[in-house]
């Protein structure tokens, strides 16, 4: 049966506290005046998924837990990894979790069962391919070069943006109401990775191709860029399995949690490219 708690919070651990949403989640919770721990495998304590006899100095004195796992919940440990953690966090007088999840992953929804079993206040945020793959992940180097090339097909992605899952963490770990819940969180559009390089190319004024590329050449490049072979299945796994259209679809999780719509991807590419996070092509004044 799970426990209901009051809004107030003690001590916040953020589990990836470096990540795209861990940092903003650790920013926003200190900027309204909360504690807040963030560990990652460089942070004092130390966090490790692959050292777990440190987990216990991480959870000491926390109240509640922002839990993401790296790199995803699709890994085979990931199961076993989430139910060590949860037992202990448990055992330690943890009260509430919110999880980051994997839209459309059933490893990923396998993980969301032990939390939701655990006995703790929980909520799920559950999300796919985030805007900030361009500016701040992987894809940005591509952008840049002005040619986005990927074994993605036509397939289309209603894309998140990482601001939207950190707002929406934020609330489940301040606020009442939001205990027991799943929200599984897009953008308002469908678009495909033809659609973004569009979007990008409008924005930025100069061309950013699409190149659909043949899941083995996209392999090879891996390969010949030294990507290792566990990030290198992950991402194949990501472009070859889930972005099957599975997730074409849009969701309600942003409108629910927060009473407000998300953000579109237009917007998200107009204010990167305001902050110069890509190289964009010189304006001519009229």
């Amino acid at each position: 049966m799970t426990r209901t708690h009051p809004a107030q919070t003690g001590l916040t651990l953020i589990v990836g506290a470096s990540g795209k949403t861990g940092r903003r989640v650790a920013d926003r919770l200190t900027d309204r005046g909360h504690s807040v721990r963030g560990v990652s495998r460089s942070s004092h304590p130390a966090f490790d998924w692959n050292r777990p006899e440190g987990w216990a100095q991480a959870l000491d004195g926390v109240s509640q837990v922002y839990l993401t796992y790296s790199p995803d919940l699709a890994l085979p440990q990931a199961r076993s990894d989430i139910r060590r953690f949860v037992d202990l966090a448990a055992t330690m007088d943890v009260a509430r979790i919110v999880l980051l999840s994997g839209r459309g992953e059933p490893d990923a929804q396998a993980c969301e069962r032990i939390v939701q079993h655990s006995g703790l206040d929980w909520t799920i945020v559950r999300a796919s391919w985030f805007n900030q793959n361009f500016s701040e992940g992987a894809f940005h180097p591509m952008i840049e070069a002005g040619v986005l090339a990927l074994p993605a097909g036509q397939t289309p992605e209603p894309f998140i943006d990482v601001d939207d899952i950190a707002d929406v963490a934020v609330a489940a770990l301040t606020e009442p109401g939001h205990s027991g819940e799943v929200y599984e969180v897009t953008g308002p559009r469908l678009l495909t990775f033809a659609d973004i390089a569009e979007e990008l190319s409008t924005v930025l004024g100069r061309r950013v191709s699409y190149i659909d590329l043949p899941r083995q050449a996209f392999l090879d490049a891996l390969a010949d860029e030294g990507v290792p072979e566990p990030m290198a299945g992950l991402l194949d796994y990501l472009f070859a399995t889930v972005l099957d259209g599975r997730n074409a679809k849009l969701t309600d999780g942003v409108q629910r949690a927060l009473g407000r719509p998300p953000k579109d991807f237009r917007d998200f590419a107009r204010e990167s490219a305001d902050q110069e996070v890509w190289s964009r092509a010189p304006r001519v004044e009229a």
